[in-house]
């Protein structure tokens, strides 16, 4: 299968698995004290791109974030792990916002526009503007982005894990001066044979041969994180 459709069958079919994958991710809890260090959270309006079934607003289950996602599927499982009281959900394109400018004093955005890569082509670029120039009008002057992306999955060391991903990253850090780091998020599975099947769910055979060669019940993962403010 195309990773475009696969990735896209997952966002449309398949929430409740997607979130059981993650939620065995990040076992040393390195996302939230990450993210707090680039800006404060608390009290502040926030805004989640490619929100999905809800992993950023559930590291701040106290914040005022409103999630955005483009697959109904994603939300409804976003809002069961919310209850009983999910924060604003809207089901929207990121690159036209159903939103006012000015609204919002953070924009995150984990593990989303990095698709774009994969789905539009050359055009990826041109896509990304987009959402970023929703997100400028969105911001707060002076209003953080933070984009979180992967950084591999099932390697020690980390680096992007495709040519497309890599001209991304450098993009936001050579033409458009975000600031990056790498942090370790790895998965922690119960055992190796659930390691294995949520490995091939989602990264697909190759990823679960390696697991299972391995013996991972831990499954190396490393996220990038790229900040700056807007405005």
């Amino acid at each position: 299968m195309d990773p475009k459709d696969h990735f896209m069958q997952i966002y449309r079919l398949h929430g409740t698995t997607y979130h059981e994958l993650i939620s065995y991710e990040d076992t040393d809890g390195n996302l939230r004290p990450s993210l707090t260090k680039i800006t404060s959270f608390a009290s502040k309006s926030i805004l989640d791109l490619g929100t999905g079934t809800g992993r950023i607003p559930l590291l701040f289950p106290d914040s005022n974030i409103t999630g955005v996602d483009l697959h109904w599927e994603m939300l409804i499982e976003n809002q069961r792990q919310q209850r009983p009281d999910p924060r604003p959900l809207v089901q929207g394109d990121m690159r036209i916002l159903p939103f006012s400018n000015n609204c919002f004093e953070i924009v995150t955005a984990g593990w989303a526009l990095g698709h774009f890569t994969g789905w539009f082509g050359d055009q990826w670029q041109q896509h990304m503007e987009q959402v970023l120039n929703e997100v400028s009008r969105v911001l707060k002057p002076e209003g953080w982005l933070v984009i979180l992306e992967t950084m591999t999955t099932g390697s020690h060391t980390p680096a992007p894990p495709s040519e497309g991903l890599a001209t991304y990253y450098r993009w936001l850090e050579e033409d458009l001066g975000f600031e990056t780091h790498v942090i370790q998020t790895d998965y922690l599975f119960d055992d190796l044979s659930q390691a294995t099947r949520y490995a091939q769910f989602f990264f697909g055979i190759d990823l679960a041969k390696k697991v299972r060669k391995h013996n991972w019940v831990r499954l190396p993962e490393w996220t990038g994180i790229w900040a700056r403010q807007i405005g």
